[in-house]
């Protein structure tokens, strides 16, 4: 059941007394990977975002010092993936389900007497539905320190592995992605199936995917394939050393995080 994540950090596996009895749990770390079911090409499984959160949380709790308390909850594979409804496979929640939901979750992770949630989000079509979640809890809890992060902002070496344009345009099913899933999930990447394919974006303009002034999109608006970047240069190797540095990156956070004390401008008692 834990998957990627070493059993002693796997939440659901500790008993309720446990928790009671858990020390200091105004800095325990909880984290709630997010990721999405959605089309990632004709070479990826649909799981591609949910694995890679888990797999990189996993690796980065087995190197996180075992004095540093952090649990990883069980993922939440389904995400807002309308962006890729016009593929077959893609399943979506809404912005208001994956609201909801991720709000129920921290209410319950809330009474339980933590304080420290990270939503940790490895789909690039929700991050937008992570930050507005986030604000809404701590509004509502204000000693509840939220973190809505996306898996790969943490530092980390993959644009050094990538060719410029793959760097920028290959967002979705391209060499990074693919390379990490020979890493994380071999058996389940088919290579023989891999094929390039880049947006054809208009030129001289401002406008841009993703970034300071984006337009809105479809992937069928993009994309034949369903991908953006070159998967077929991809290799386990580079996979490797992407999986090495991001969780490297991502034990860090976890380390901020513990160490993170809520900014008080005033009493508000």
């Amino acid at each position: 059941m834990h998957n990627f994540i070493p059993p002693a950090r796997f939440f659901p596996y500790l008993t309720w007394t446990e928790i009671q009895a858990m020390p200091d749990k105004d800095n325990v770390v909880i984290i709630q990977p997010v990721g999405a079911i959605e089309q990632h090409g004709p070479h990826l499984p649909l799981i591609v975002d949910s694995a890679i959160g888990v797999g990189v949380l996993g690796k980065a709790l087995q190197k996180l010092e075992p004095e540093i308390p952090a649990y990883a909850l069980p993922p939440l594979y389904y995400g807002k993936s309308t962006e890729h409804l016009h593929f077959p496979g893609t399943i979506t929640l809404s912005a208001q389900t994956l609201l909801a939901i991720l709000n129920e979750m921290a209410e319950s992770i809330y009474q339980a007497g933590f304080r420290k949630l990270v939503l940790m989000n490895s789909h690039g079509g929700q991050p937008q539905v992570m930050e507005i979640a986030a604000r809404d809890i701590h509004l509502k809890y204000g000693d509840f320190m939220v973190f809505p992060l996306f898996t790969w902002r943490v530092p980390h070496i993959t644009k050094e592995l990538l060719t410029q344009k793959e760097a920028q345009l290959g967002i979705h099913a391209g060499d990074a992605e693919t390379s990490l899933m020979l890493s994380i999930l071999p058996d389940q990447v088919k290579m023989d199936k891999a094929v390039a394919e880049y947006p054809d974006l208009p030129q001289d303009t401002l406008l841009s995917m993703e970034g300071r002034l984006p337009f809105a999109w479809a992937t069928i608006d993009l994309s034949k394939t369903g991908v953006f970047g070159d998967p077929t240069v991809a290799t386990k190797e580079k996979g490797d050393r992407i999986l090495d540095s991001v969780s490297d990156g991502w034990v860090q956070v976890i380390k901020d995080i513990y160490a993170f004390r809520q900014p008080q401008a005033f009493d508000q008692d």
